[in-house]
């Protein structure tokens, strides 16, 4: 994967799917108030079924689209949260994320973008 292109997720030998956000990008909840960057993208749902079920059956996403791992902060608390695709939007504030793993996985650039730090082995 290179900065300037999608991560392309496989979901099946058969199929492929495009993410519309990437590792490092920082996105806010469609519907609640919290923002955050993406640290990991699941091709599809991957987690349990008792989290999905938690989620009132009127705004449950459908499984069958990336799920994102953010580094996510609201007005009172920073913590991970797991988001359908559908229900993220760009944040476009340029505002920095204060969550404290952000800065041990990602380098924030002079345009306030985030890039993955560069990994060194022992």
């Amino acid at each position: 994967m290179t900065k300037t292109t999608t991560k392309k997720l496989f979901d099946s030998p058969s199929k492929s799917r495009l993410a519309r956000y990437k590792l490092g990008e920082v996105v806010k909840h469609r519907v609640f108030p919290f923002r955050g960057v993406i640290f990991d993208i699941d091709p599809e749902f991957n987690n349990t079924e008792e989290w999905y079920q938690s989620i009132p059956a009127e705004v449950r996403p459908r499984k069958d689209q990336p799920f994102y791992h953010l580094f996510a902060e609201n007005a009172e608390t920073e913590y991970v949260a797991y988001v359908s695709e559908q229900n993220l939007l760009p944040d476009e504030s340029g505002d920095p994320v204060r969550h404290p793993q952000v800065k041990e996985v990602f380098e924030r650039g002079k345009d306030g973008s985030y890039r993955p730090r560069e990994q060194r082995l022992n």
